[in-house]
């Protein structure tokens, strides 16, 4: 959720001296582009096996198509924000373009999160209430609950933005996302983004696949194959959830906690100390649009054998045929 100042890297003038900084441009840019190329191929990869799923009325394959969609329209304003740090922190672009590019990529950010807690919910009523699931786990619920995540963070963020305007982008500085220092308003909002977009979804998680992996643990259906599957997916799930958005968010909360326990001037020479270390945990968060397809397509068989029939078919198709008449 756009939070202006607390998001995109922080400073202006008296608090962060961005020109200083900008000696860091480099490794931002590479994380960025290393976001882009990876999530554009890796997503691109994935999304006809994704419909195939989707044809097939898997309720998965709706969550992931979703999930797909939020990071290709996050992909595509990467280099927007590769430009910005090869500008050294100046944002030469059209105003607008600053706007829609932290919409997006705010947006994708709790999109994610809350999809992947959808998918955790969808798998926990699967395997602790299979009977019970079967008249939840239905096509257009699954549609229902995608469209309402995009309406409800897409309807937040736009709400932000314009009511927070004025700390998106310095005419003066030419800085996008980057307004110092923060007031209470946007301490405050932080404080709510951590609680609703991370904390809540992050322990919904964790109970989900707590309660997955016991049931599973005390299943005499399943074979020990099956279930280092399920404790494997568990931990790679809560792991990435946790490298790419737990970081961000504690520097967040770390930030708000301190413009309310510290004067000004404490604060601001914190603020300077942070901020490389915060825009940092801000670009690592960029990097769910490279796990999120890799994770849920190698956890899936559905999803594997689909990408080999889905590949296999066009390599067929692109072979060429010999017929009888042909000259050896």
């Amino acid at each position: 959720m756009t939070s202006s100042q607390a998001d995109m890297g922080n400073s202006t003038g008296s608090c962060v001296d961005i020109e200083e900084k900008s000696r860091y441009s480099d490794v931002l840019m590479g994380i960025y582009i290393l976001a882009f190329i990876l999530g554009l191929v890796t997503n691109l990869i994935v999304f006809a096996p994704i419909v195939q799923q989707i044809r097939r009325k898997n309720v998965l394959g709706i969550y992931l198509v979703h999930l797909s969609v939020s990071d290709l329209l996050f992909i595509v304003t990467i280099p927007l924000w590769i430009y910005y740090y090869y500008q050294d922190h100046h944002w030469s672009l059209p105003t607008w373009s600053c706007d829609l590019a932290g919409f997006v990529y705010y947006s994708n950010m709790y999109i994610s999160i809350y999809l992947l807690c959808c998918i955790s919910v969808d798998r926990c009523l699967t395997i602790s209430f299979p009977f019970q699931a079967k008249t939840m786990r239905r096509s257009p619920c699954a549609w229902g609950a995608c469209a309402v995540v995009f309406a409800v963070i897409a309807s937040l963020h736009a709400a932000v933005l314009k009511l927070d305007k004025e700390d998106v982008y310095d005419n003066n500085t030419r800085q996008c996302y980057e307004t110092y220092p923060i007031n209470e308003r946007i301490a405050l909002f932080n404080l709510l983004r951590v609680g609703l977009g991370f904390t809540i979804p992050f322990v919904v998680l964790v109970v989900c696949y707590t309660r997955i992996w016991t049931e599973v643990r005390g299943s005499t259906g399943l074979d020990e194959r099956g279930k280092q599957k399920v404790k494997r997916l568990a931990v790679a799930v809560i792991s990435i959830f946790c490298v790419c958005f737990f970081p961000y968010h504690l520097l967040l909360t770390i930030r708000s906690i301190a413009y309310y326990a510290m004067d000004e001037e404490t604060n601001c020479a914190f603020e300077d100390k942070l901020h490389f270390v915060f825009v940092s945990t801000l670009a690592m968060s960029s990097l769910n649009c490279v796990v999120d397809p890799v994770l849920y397509m190698l956890a899936s068989n559905g999803v594997r054998e689909d990408m080999r029939v889905c590949y296999r078919r066009r390599v067929v198709q692109s072979q060429p045929i010999y017929t009888a008449t042909t000259k050896i």
